[in-house]
């Protein structure tokens, strides 16, 4: 489960910016997740409730922003979502996806440090 390596590794960078901002706790860290990520959300909302014990951020919300896949539309000439995981074209024209913009992502967003 690399949810677990992942979840700890989000407590260590949000207790070492909880200690270079002189805050108390950590009361939420926000992130994105993209659907192509490799990342379950459950999982990863289980191992980080695991992971904060005996922390800084032992009563931290975790909150997550999920990110659909999205394609440059090389026909539409701009961002579109693609018309299913399975079934990477424009959800628009059709085209097939010459290149992924969104999906992917993994990256902590925010931190809400109380002082």
């Amino acid at each position: 489960m690399h949810e677990l390596s992942i979840a700890m590794s989000i407590v260590e960078i949000a207790a070492a910016e909880l200690r270079q901002q002189g805050g108390t706790t950590v009361a939420a860290v926000h992130l994105r997740v993209g659907a192509w990520s490799g990342v379950a959300r459950e999982a990863l909302q289980s191992a980080f409730e695991l992971a904060r014990v005996d922390t800084a951020l032992d009563r931290c919300q975790l909150q997550i922003e999920e990110v659909a896949v999205a394609m440059h539309c090389p026909v539409c000439q701009c961002e579109r979502a693609i018309v299913s995981p399975d079934d990477p074209r424009c959800g628009v024209c059709g085209s097939a996806a010459s290149e992924f913009v969104h999906g992917r992502e993994l990256e902590i967003v925010a931190l809400e440090i109380e002082t």
